[in-house]
């Protein structure tokens, strides 16, 4: 079976460089789980010294339950439940898919909070595009990752992507975890803004850094400087999952918006409606989800065959 689809893989490579096809078929379907998996970021967590648990990944309902407003208070107590884990969604063209991770903290925080630094709940992540190449996993042309109210786009090496209306911000490493190349974030403590790993050391010298599992649980780290710990990842679109819970009151205060009242009330945002600030009136709230290639199109050039048609979108882009 191994050597029926190294040939098949070979012979669609061989087609799409004679021009014959668009978009070869890949060796074999994988599932969502496992696309997602493939292309699960290694995650540089920085966390703080004054407080190391608050900057530790964990499910949004790792108190049991769906109901928002009370999570600040249950982060601390007790510390067994902030396991790492991670969510995950896949809209899908002819050329490419679009997979986002999102990644959750119960606490936006500082060590003086005010209604001006810090607010209950925190969700940011990262867009990834990887084009369809015949292979069963694709390849990573680019990312934009959500730090706040802005997005910061950078490429891999080898990319053909370059600037568009939005400037690149940096080259996207990768590390090898499991035996392939996956890309690398960065996440800083308490605000929690994520860009990509530079490659350096965390802030301070301490930091988690989260691999993915196939595991449904993830790790709990040992300690605020812990370099190996594990991550599970549910599907957005999971039954029960976050995504059937977009019409709770007590998990959503408004479409998109999470109910939160500690400090700034209903402040942290799900993928539909991330948002950048500057970025142009036509990438509305929650682009990134509801239509990853415009936004993907928009923000770079030199991204050659290019559909702006999906095969499938579960936020209905």
């Amino acid at each position: 079976m191994k050597l029926a689809r190294t040939a098949v893989s070979l012979a669609a490579t061989a087609l799409l460089a004679t021009g014959l096809v668009a978009v070869p078929t890949p060796a074999y379907a994988v599932t969502d789980a496992e696309l997602a998996q493939r292309w699960a970021p290694i995650h540089h967590q920085d966390t703080d010294s004054s407080d190391y648990d608050a900057d530790y990944l964990t499910k949004i309902n790792f108190d049991g339950e769906w109901t928002m407003n009370n999570n600040w208070d249950n982060q601390p107590t007790p510390l067994s439940r902030l396991t790492g884990h991670g969510y995950y969604s896949i809209a899908e063209t002819s050329t490419h898919w679009f997979l986002i991770y999102a990644f959750y903290h119960p606490r936006d925080w500082s060590e003086a909070c005010t209604s001006l630094n810090c607010h209950e709940n925190d969700l940011e992540g990262v867009l990834l595009t990887i084009r369809k190449n015949g292979t069963a996993y694709g390849r990573l042309e680019a990312a934009i990752t959500v730090a706040h109210t802005d997005f910061y786009s950078y490429v891999p090496a080898g990319s053909s992507f370059v600037s568009g209306r939005e400037s690149v911000d940096g080259t996207l490493l990768t590390e090898t975890w499991g035996g392939a190349a996956h890309p690398s974030t960065f996440q800083e403590a308490k605000g929690h803004g994520i860009k990509r790993w530079d490659g350096g050391a965390p802030p301070g010298g301490d930091g988690v850094v989260y691999q993915p599992t196939t595991a449904v649980n993830g790790e709990l780290p040992s300690s605020g400087n812990d370099r190996t710990v594990a991550y599970g990842l549910s599907d957005i679109f999971a039954t029960s999952g976050l995504w059937a819970h977009r019409n709770d009151s007590a998990t959503f205060a408004s479409y998109g918006t999470f109910r939160g009242d500690n400090y700034k009330d209903n402040a942290a945002n799900a993928p539909w409606r991330w948002d950048d600030g500057n970025d142009g009136s036509d990438l509305q709230a929650g682009i990134m989800a509801t239509d990853p290639a415009y936004l993907v199109q928009q923000y770079f050039d030199g991204t050659g065959s290019f559909s702006l048609t999906y095969i499938r979108n579960p936020y209905g882009g």
